[in-house]
C-alpha cells in the first residue's frame, strides 16, 4: 500500500512540474516556444518588455531601410516612446494595407506609417494624440500637359496612380461629387514607387501622395515634379487597439512629453529641413 501510495505522489509532483512549466518559459522568463509573433496577441501590454509596430517602410522620410536597419521620423518618435515606456521596439515591415488590421486583432501593438487619422479607420482602432501634420501632392512628368491642380480631371482622360489603402487612395478613388476623381479612374500600387514608376512609364498621368515622400521621388528620379499646391491636408497619428487603452493612455503621455521637451520636433526637422 505504501509503494501505490508513493508512485502516485511521484506520478502527481511529475504532472504538477509540467503543468508549471506549460509555457515553454525558462528560469528568467524567456520564451522557449517556436515563434509565433504572427497569430500572438500583444494587446496587453501591462508586463510586457516589447513594444511591436507596424509599419510599411516605403515611405521617406518617415520610415525607410537603411541595409538591414530602419530609419525615418515614425522610426525616431517610436523608439522614444519605447524608451519613456522602458520598452524595446521591434519594427515589423508590412503591406501597408495590413497594419490596421493586425493593430486590430493584436498582432501588433502599433502602427505608425505617416498614417492619417480617418472615420473609417476609427471604426476599428484608436488612435494617440496627433504628431505631425501631412500634406497630400500631386507628382506628374515634368513634361506633362498638366500643369496645375484645376487641370486634373475624373471624367476617364486621366488615370492616377496611388498607394493601395492610403488616404491618397481613399480620397482619390471618392466620386467627383465628393472631391474624388471616381475608383474606375485610380490605379493602386503596394508602394508609392511601385505609383511613381508606373507614372515614369506612362501607365498613369500623376500620382497622388504626401509631400515629403513627394520631394524623396522627385528627387531620385528625373523628369517629374509636384504640382503648386496642397492637394489635402491631414494629421499623423499612432494606430492603437480599441481594447488597449492602457497602452493609448501611455503613448500619449510620451507623445506629450515628447512633443513639450522638443524632441519631436527635433526629429522632424532632422529629416524635414526648414526651406
Amino acid at each position: 500500500m505504501k509503494k501505490f501510495l508513493a508512485l502516485v505522489l511521484a506520478a502527481l509532483m511529475v504532472f504538477a512540474f509540467v503543468a508549471c512549466n506549460g509555457t515553454g518559459k525558462d528560469n528568467n522568463g524567456a520564451s522557449n516556444a517556436s515563434d509565433t509573433s504572427d497569430t500572438s496577441d500583444t494587446s496587453d501590454t501591462t508586463e510586457k518588455a516589447t513594444l511591436i509596430m507596424a509599419t510599411n517602410a516605403a515611405f521617406p522620410p518617415y520610415e525607410y531601410k537603411e541595409g538591414e536597419s530602419f530609419a525615418g521620423i515614425d522610426v525616431e518618435i517610436a523608439g522614444k516612446i519605447a524608451e519613456k515606456l522602458g520598452m524595446t521596439l521591434e519594427i515589423k515591415d508590412v503591406e501597408f494595407g495590413s497594419i490596421i488590421g493586425g493593430v486590430q486583432t493584436g498582432k501588433f501593438d502599433i502602427g505608425m506609417a505617416g498614417m492619417t487619422v480617418t472615420d473609417e479607420r476609427l471604426k476599428s482602432v484608436n488612435f494617440s494624440d496627433s504628431y505631425a501634420t501631412g500634406i497630400q501632392v500631386v507628382i506628374v512628368k515634368a513634361d506633362s500637359e498638366i500643369k496645375s491642380l484645376d487641370d486634373l480631371k475624373g471624367d476617364g482622360s486621366m488615370k492616377f496612380g496611388v498607394q493601395q489603402d492610403t488616404t491618397g487612395d481613399i480620397y482619390a478613388s471618392d466620386t467627383i461629387e465628393n472631391g474624388g476623381y471616381g475608383k474606375d479612374n485610380v490605379v493602386r500600387y503596394k508602394t508609392g514607387a511601385d505609383a511613381v514608376q508606373a507614372l515614369k512609364t506612362g501607365k498613369v498621368d500623376a500620382v497622388i501622395i504626401d509631400n515629403e515622400p513627394a520631394k524623396s521621388f522627385v528627387k531620385a528620379n528625373e523628369g517629374l515634379s509636384i504640382l503648386d499646391g496642397d492637394w489635402v491636408k491631414e494629421n499623423y497619428a499612432i494606430a492603437i487597439a480599441k481594447e488597449n487603452t492602457e497602452l493609448l493612455e501611455k503613448v500619449n503621455g510620451a507623445l506629450k512629453e515628447l512633443i513639450a521637451d522638443g524632441t519631436v520636433k527635433a526629429i522632424i526637422d532632422k529629416y524635414i529641413p526648414a526651406e
